[in-house]
């Protein structure tokens, strides 16, 4: 054996109860479980004793924006030490890949507050295969520092299709989008993701997502739509994913399915009961979440559908005009621009969370609204001034959520974890460095909304299942050796929304393909992420 760990708390990912066992690992996989008091006990030189620590399986997260971050970052604690060993990329409709040249320059510049405007990064890259190719070079070939699936991001291709354009596609643009998604799913992608109040995906009506996701259905991939609303048209915006996916034959899962604003407080069970409905009726229906109220979004996002035709430039140009800035302020705060999912915005709910440009960081921590009263102007003054001066860089946090609401869409048995964690920024949202352990200490040992075998499975098989990864996700032999060891006395989330790059508590050990990537609570050299493909 490579290594046998041994006394550990085994919760193997499958929501069965945890037992004792020792775990010999060899050649990346897991090559033995013996259980305690079955007989000799697996022996190897390298040892590590788990006694008082729980081993589960390497945490999934189906919602990340590490994009570009796994490729200038090989430490990438903020994933790492959280017990993540794979993560999801390409969500929201938007991604590097595939493009071409005026593609991807529009890419880069329309989601810098995700990623960064990618000056430190060789895009050497045009196709899916080629982007997954290049993770898995990494940094001087060794890899990267977890591994990554990645989702085609439908917005982009219609961008690379058809422009930045509200209108519907041609017969032969929509043939060329078929095919974009097509050579994407043979190239390794896991699925389409799309961005439905970003633009330009959020053009794209429901017979042209329909086709698209005959493709992936074809492919035996999954839809994963951030849909339409969040806010005043949330559970019809739910409904028409599940009625979409149905049409086409394809597999649902919902991104980051939360339930938002003053309109949808308390009203979680009216969406669990719109989807216990479709899957008792045979869907095939997943979704993510994060253990937090606030969201987080580029400042941009907020803007009506329209101001973002033509993409970025376009969208400044719009800013720098009084009366379009105007026309953008009154769908804003008097109507409820579909941007910001309906609802008339308020200012006092949306936090500068980062910048692209330094010297506007004294904006930061501060809500458009407090920004404004220090000036002594109106909240839409400040708030164009800051998209034209950051050239629409700058991300928010959106104070909009409901507790009883996150706590209920939790305990769901579609329910899998994602962060969707927004890496960038001054002060990102601490569940980019949080999210998993927050589950783990607040979720499951303090409040005790879910068994720490749930929860775990929420993390590991549920999420390994919807990504169809036939070993990955559980504590079983022959299943690769992607492990993680923490304390369920202690762990819990050490970011927070003062200190929000702080590592966990209580997660000394993560293992991928059987090699320590955090030991001891420390980060190793190790670079044993390469990218997960799409299984046949």
């Amino acid at each position: 054996m490579d290594l046998v760990i041994r006394n550990a708390r085994v919760i193997d990912g499958s929501g069965a109860a945890s037992y004792r066992a020792d775990v010999a690992l060899r050649d990346g996989r897991i090559q033995e479980i013996r259980r305690e008091g079955d007989g000799p006990r697996p022996s190897d030189r390298r040892t590590l004793d788990a006694d008082g620590l729980a081993l589960a399986p390497g945490f999934i997260d189906m919602h990340a924006h590490s994009d570009l971050a796994l490729l200038r970052d090989p430490d990438h604690s903020a994933k790492a030490a959280q017990g993540v060993t794979l993560e999801v990329l390409g969500q929201d409709g938007l991604s590097y890949a595939p493009v071409d040249d005026q593609t991807l320059a529009k890419v880069r510049q329309a989601i810098t507050g995700w990623n960064g405007d990618g000056s430190d990064i060789d895009f050497d890259w045009r196709t899916v295969g080629e982007y997954l190719d290049r993770l898995d070079r990494g940094f001087d070939g060794q890899g990267i520092a977890v591994n990554a699936a990645y989702l085609i991001p439908q917005g982009t291709v219609r961008m690379h299709a058809m422009g930045w354009e509200d209108r519907d596609p041609t017969g032969s643009e929509l043939d060329r989008m078929r095919r974009l998604v097509a050579d994407g799913l043979r190239q390794g992608a896991v699925g389409m993701s799309s961005g439905l109040t970003y633009t330009p995906g959020m053009y794209a009506k429901d017979g042209e997502l329909t086709e698209l996701c005959r493709v992936v259905a074809s492919f035996n991939g999954y839809y994963c739509p951030h849909h339409r609303s969040y806010g005043s048209g949330a559970l019809q915006a739910y409904q028409e994913m599940v009625d979409l996916t149905r049409e086409a034959g394809c597999a649902l899962h919902l991104a980051h399915a939360t339930m938002n604003f003053g309109v949808n407080k308390g009203k979680a069970p009216d969406l669990l009961a719109l989807l216990d409905r479709a899957l008792d009726q045979g869907a095939d229906i997943t979704l993510d979440t994060y253990p937090y109220t606030p969201g987080c979004t580029t400042l941009v996002a907020m803007l009506p559908s329209w101001a973002g035709e033509g993409g970025p430039q376009a969208v400044l140009a719009r800013l720098a005009d009084d009366a379009a800035a105007e026309r953008i302020r009154h769908e804003l705060e008097d109507i409820g621009s579909d941007g910001c999912h309906g609802v008339p915005i308020e200012w006092d709910t949306i936090e500068i969370s980062g910048v692209s440009d330094p010297g506007l960081a004294s904006c930061v921590g501060k809500t458009i609204a407090e920004s404004a009263r220090m000036r002594g102007e109106a909240p839409w003054t400040t708030a164009r001034r800051l998209l034209v001066n950051d050239r629409l860089g700058s991300t928010i946090l959106q104070h909009v959520g409901h507790e009883e609401n996150v706590r209920l869409i939790m305990k769901h048995r579609a329910h899998t974890a994602g962060s969707d964690g927004i890496l960038q920024g001054y002060k990102p949202h601490p569940r980019a460095y949080g999210t998993f352990p927050q589950y783990l200490g607040m979720y499951v040992r303090e409040l005790g909304e879910l068994s720490l075998e749930e929860c775990v499975a929420h993390m590991t098989s549920r999420p390994a299942a919807r990504l169809r990864l036939p070993d990955r996700g559980l504590v079983s032999e022959g299943y690769r050796a992607d492990l993680v060891l923490f304390d369920p006395e202690t762990v819990a989330a050490g970011s927070s929304f003062e200190a929000p790059r702080t590592l966990p508590h209580g997660i000394p050990h993560v293992l991928i393909d059987g090699r320590f990537v955090i030991r001891d609570g420390k980060r190793t050299q190790v670079l044993a992420g390469k990218s997960v493909r799409r299984t046949p």
